[in-house]
């Protein structure tokens, strides 16, 4: 059973950015302050990419460890009330992710996720990043 009303929730939810959230912008700085420069958000690619470096083909998607379904993380968990809503909801974000990653494959680009909680953390980010768009 929700604790909260249908106007909070939907308050709540409202709030929740799918760009410019604030782990994407940590990701944005670290690419930055490596020396390579992106373009962001093109919804002509699959799976509309976060960060996109055209001139190498690569792509860096920065992925909330709930909508995504993180395995590694306690916040990649699905909710213990309504389950028949957010089990098959959050099951098709996590298979049009690869999907997406998979036709951006074919397409002769290279992906990397970067999760919400590795922003964190900060669990050598600035290293994986770097490792990724030096490869």
């Amino acid at each position: 059973m929700d604790t909260k009303t249908k106007k909070q929730r939907s308050e709540n939810m409202r709030r929740i950015r799918s760009t410019n959230s604030i782990p994407e912008i940590i990701v944005r700085r670290i690419i930055y302050s490596l020396g390579f420069r992106y373009r962001l958000h093109n919804n002509k690619l699959p799976g509309r990419p976060d960060i996109i470096l055209s001139r190498t083909r690569k792509i860096i998607f920065v992925n909330g460890c709930f909508w995504h379904q993180h395995k590694k993380c306690s916040d990649g968990h699905i909710p213990k009330s309504r389950l028949s809503y957010w089990k098959p909801k959050l099951e098709r974000t996590v298979q049009r992710d690869r999907r997406n990653r998979e036709l951006l494959k074919q397409s002769g680009w290279k992906t990397l996720v970067v999760w919400e909680c590795e922003t964190v953390k900060n669990m050598n980010l600035s290293k994986k990043i770097y490792r990724f768009l030096k490869e």
